[in-house]
């Protein structure tokens, strides 16, 4: 109900202040005609209101209608006409000095705290003043400091309701903002998985469908002349087909909701998997030899796909622009880091000038906070090479089992 009040008198602000005007008007006319209590006694309404206070009272009050645009214009004109209506019927009363309260407590709520204690010590002493100088009577002099506490009240009371306002604000300002800043950081993450299951595909369908176009090239030519190869080049391309159909189930199965029927759990592919991958390359006529460096260490799951999916990518690269017929990847084990190099001696073109194969490879090695470095060789060919952080302590539990508990991907 009051919420329901309060929200009426905002949208009709000028309503508000011609009620405030008439209530501060008639409690004017009812203070000119009463006389202070003196010494504890009762107030009497004993007087007749003077034309020149009840003149004073009205232009103080009518000067309200602009306390929200000119709030310090309104206090100096509230306090001036409380100032000449005590000189004129002296000892003034809280009645009097309704305008001057009212207009005291809007600009402590529309300006800084220093302008509105400033403004309202002045009015305060400028009113105690005049009421114990006009009185002609010493034992006004408590009930005019009374009154000068009243008039500091009322812009203390304006303070406090501002500063509740600017905390109230504050805290929903800082609530926006962090609301804003999770949508952020959720659209942020929503982009950077999109990215990683877009290298996915990219990866699984470049290798899948270069090899497949590979071995039904070779078939085609080995159709007429040696079929029995041809058929073993065939069964080959099946196998190459297949796989790629599992993997990218695996892949798109990751953009399942929650309703949809369980994607497939086989583990993603690592550097352990690296034979089957050189094999698979074996039918086109790709020989590559593998040489491993240093201790084998374990690897966490993320560096292992990444590790398998640059190979797999950078030989990809080779069978479809090198032009050779040989390639080597060096896999370099270190303390703290595994390094990886795919070397070719061929006389191609650059692999994947023309595509986003490098980009993707060098955006799985900074994922993994590794860096990559992919250009021709002096001697000739095409050198592909990456330095990938070990991770070992996230890998010790075991490379199958921490592979079966982390990512499911392609």
């Amino acid at each position: 109900m009051i919420a329901e009040w309060r929200e009426r008198a905002r949208c009709r602000p000028h309503v508000v202040d011609a009620l405030l005007v008439a209530v501060t008007f008639a409690l004017a006319i009812l203070g000119s005609m009463s006389t202070p209590p003196v010494h504890g006694g009762e107030i009497h309404f004993n007087r007749t209101p003077s034309v020149p206070v009840l003149v004073l009272a009205a232009v103080a009050c009518l000067a309200l209608f602009w306390n929200r645009e000119r709030p310090r214009t309104v206090a100096v004109v509230t306090t001036v006409c409380g100032t000449v209506i005590g000189a004129i019927t002296a000892p003034l009363t809280p009645l009097l000095l309704g305008s001057v309260t009212v207009a005291l407590y809007a600009l402590a709520t529309h300006t800084d705290r220093y302008t509105a204690r400033t403004y309202s010590i002045a009015a305060a002493l400028v009113l105690v003043v005049v009421s114990v100088a006009f009185g002609k009577d010493v034992s006004l002099a408590g009930p005019a400091i009374g009154l000068g506490a009243w008039v500091l009240l009322a812009g203390a009371i304006g303070d406090a309701v501002r500063s509740r306002r600017d905390y109230v604000a504050a805290v929903e300002a800082r609530a926006e903002l962090a609301e804003r800043t999770r949508e952020e950081e959720a659209r942020h993450r929503v982009d950077e998985e999109r990215m990683r299951i877009a290298r996915e595909l990219h990866d699984v369908v470049a290798h899948h469908m270069a090899l497949a176009n590979a071995q039904a090239g070779v078939a085609s030519y080995l159709l007429s002349t040696r079929p029995d190869q041809a058929q073993q080049m065939l069964t080959q391309l099946a196998e190459t087909t297949s796989s790629a159909l599992r993997e990218l189930k695996a892949t798109v199965g990751l953009l399942r909701q929650s309703g949809d029927a369980e994607a497939p759990l086989e583990p993603a592919p690592g550097l352990d998997t690296l034979p089957g991958l050189v094999e698979s390359f074996a039918g086109v006529g790709l020989s590559i030899s593998v040489t491993i460096e240093g201790e084998p260490r374990p690897l966490s799951p993320g560096v292992d796909l990444t590790a398998y999916r640059i190979v797999q990518e950078a030989l990809t690269n080779v069978a479809k622009h090198a032009r050779t017929s040989s390639a080597s990847v060096v896999l370099a084990y270190s303390r703290r880091s595994l390094r990886i190099r795919v070397i070719d001696e061929g006389r191609g073109g650059v692999p994947g000038e023309t595509g986003y194969g490098l980009l993707g490879m060098r955006e799985r090695a900074v994922s993994m906070g590794g860096r990559l470095f992919a250009g021709r060789r002096p001697e000739g060919g095409f050198e592909v090479s990456t330095e990938l952080p070990l991770h070992t302590a996230e890998a010790l539990r075991g490379t199958g089992e921490a592979r079966t508990a982390g990512e499911r991907t392609a």
